[in-house]
């Protein structure tokens, strides 16, 4: 029982990482109809900016709550240029233009990484104030483990707020029905596209921020994670917001109980469930269907 409670924890806190990216991808997804494939590289991003602030800038411990502000600000201006600049262009394009595009986005993103930081692995240290564990039924549980999986409803309800309950986030709602219509409204819908980009890489960012200290900071992070993104969508439903949070505590789940009682085919339980969805629900469990 300690075992399996610390493998819950454990998949919860890493499926609140994932939550974070993929619910912007779904975001992304459910109002520009652009299938990012290059989301999780804002992700590797974030890790990569967030080991510049707690070592480049000043080397401290608790530099991570700044990174923890500027390095997902840092990505969401990098994700507003990239939409200017990349994905502007290809947004009257078909569907096919648009994933070839965002595919090469992943080895430029890549590159700049590279010359920048390198082919190096770093580490950034988890803040002192969430460093230590708490016994709870005799399992040992990380306060940062705890930190993570607290934030998710945090930002599940925050970005809840902000789409029905702000000015901003009907418009976005509006602009998502409806481009033409919201145009010949006054909306200034290349705009609102561009806020919903940098939004997204904001929520990326500020997963990579959080993993950074969870695991090493290297070139080719963002590899699975943009495989598990998907499947985590496709399994909630793409454009639900709920629908990414329930499939990312799923997905972590499955990867961590699954170990224990089926360590053969643990990395195919995400896949099975992904083909199970598809099957009796393809529009996802909080999908709706077209």
């Amino acid at each position: 029982m300690q075992l399996i409670l610390g493998q819950i924890i454990a998949g919860l806190s890493l499926g609140m990482i994932f939550f974070l990216i993929s619910v912007g991808l779904s975001i992304v997804f459910g109002t520009l109809k652009v299938l990012n494939i290059a989301h999780a590289s804002f992700y590797m991003l974030g890790a990569y900016l967030c080991y510049t602030v707690t070592h480049l800038v000043y080397k401290s411990q608790n530099m991570f709550w700044i990174a923890l502000i500027l390095a997902p600000v840092g990505v969401a201006i990098f994700g507003g240029i990239i939409e200017l600049l990349v994905i502007r262009p290809m947004y009257k394009r078909e569907f096919l233009y648009q994933l070839i595009l965002t595919f090469g986005l992943i080895y430029i993103i890549a590159d700049i990484v590279k010359l920048i930081w390198g082919v190096q692995f770093y580490q950034v240290d988890i803040p002192p104030q969430l460093q230590g564990t708490v016994q709870f039924l005799g399992t040992k549980l990380s306060y940062y483990h705890l930190f993570m999986i607290a934030l998710g409803p945090i930002v599940l309800a925050l970005i809840w707020v902000l789409l029905h309950k702000t000015k901003l986030g009907r418009i976005i709602r509006a602009v998502t029905y409806s481009r033409d219509m919201s145009s010949a409204l006054g909306i200034n819908v290349s705009l609102i596209y561009t806020v919903v980009f940098m939004f997204a890489s904001w929520l990326a960012g500020l997963g990579g921020t959080l993993m950074a200290p969870m695991a090493s900071v290297f070139l080719g992070m963002d590899g699975t994670v943009t495989i598990e993104c998907f499947i985590i969508i496709v399994i909630g439903g793409l454009g639900s917001t709920g629908g990414a949070f329930l499939g990312a505590i799923l997905f972590g789940l499955a990867n961590s109980i699954g170990i224990i009682f089926l360590p053969k085919i643990a990395i195919a339980l995400s896949f099975i469930a992904m083909a199970v969805v598809l099957i009796i629900r393809p529009w996802g469990l909080l999908g709706k269907p077209e």
